[in-house]
């Protein structure tokens, strides 16, 4: 396997795995996100599949996750 790296083709990673943890009432289009064997997650648009993945490292997705619950990231939704 090529190396992993951030804006690879998600398809390079493969179709299992791959999770909706955000999904809703939009129609589908939703982001998807896998984890990855050294602890990285790969996250990908799941309306194009093959388009690129963004990877991130555990920490950045864990600081990611903590500042959503804390309301750090409401701005976007207003």
């Amino acid at each position: 396997m090529e190396p992993i790296y951030n804006g690879m083709p998600a398809a390079e990673l493969g179709s299992e795995g791959w999770y909706k943890p955000w999904s809703g009432g939009n129609g589908g289009n939703c982001v998807e996100a896998m984890k990855l064997s050294d602890g990285r997650v790969a996250v990908r648009q799941s309306a194009d599949p093959d388009g690129p993945a963004l990877i991130y490292s555990h920490r950045e997705i864990a600081a990611f996750i903590q500042g959503a619950k804390s309301g750090q990231a409401d701005f976007l939704l207003t």
